[in-house]
């Protein structure tokens, strides 16, 4: 389906048929991806997916001994500012722990604890920015 570029207010775009709106099930409000390659519904995206892929780059990336260094400074600098949360409670006592894999399954596992903590991670700072674009740019297709 070809869509011709026009001015719309002071701007160039596109209208973008309501037939096609309607086979992506979209309408008003809803939102779109535009890429280089195109525009396309935006796929939704599951936080705990997402954060779970972050998780796993950390892993992939750092020893539990860097995950804990940088956990532990994050959360130490949290706590000085006043930005704390009941969950670094819980990330502190793993942190401060020896066991790699209590680590690991807090940081992956898909069970209701794991998901809650993952959405006050501790371990942020580890990946570069670069890195997390890529992440974020894969998650949205």
């Amino acid at each position: 389906m070809d869509v011709v570029i026009r001015k719309i207010g002071s701007s160039l775009g596109i209208i973008i048929p309501k037939s096609l709106l309607d086979s992506w099930n979209l309408g008003e409000g809803d939102h779109l991806s535009v890429t280089g390659k195109g525009i396309s519904p935006r796929k939704a995206v599951d936080a705990d997916e997402d954060k779970w892929r972050h998780a796993l780059a950390v892993v992939d990336r750092f020893t539990p001994r860097q995950i804990r260094a940088k956990s532990l400074a994050n959360l130490h600098r949290w706590k000085q500012s006043g930005a704390w949360v009941s969950a670094y409670d819980e990330w502190s006592g793993i942190m401060k722990g020896k066991d790699d894999g209590v680590l690991l399954a807090a940081m992956l596992g898909r069970d209701e604890r794991s998901i809650r903590l993952r959405q006050s991670m501790p371990y942020v700072g580890l990946l570069s920015r670069e890195q997390v674009k890529a992440l974020n740019d894969q998650a949205a297709g």
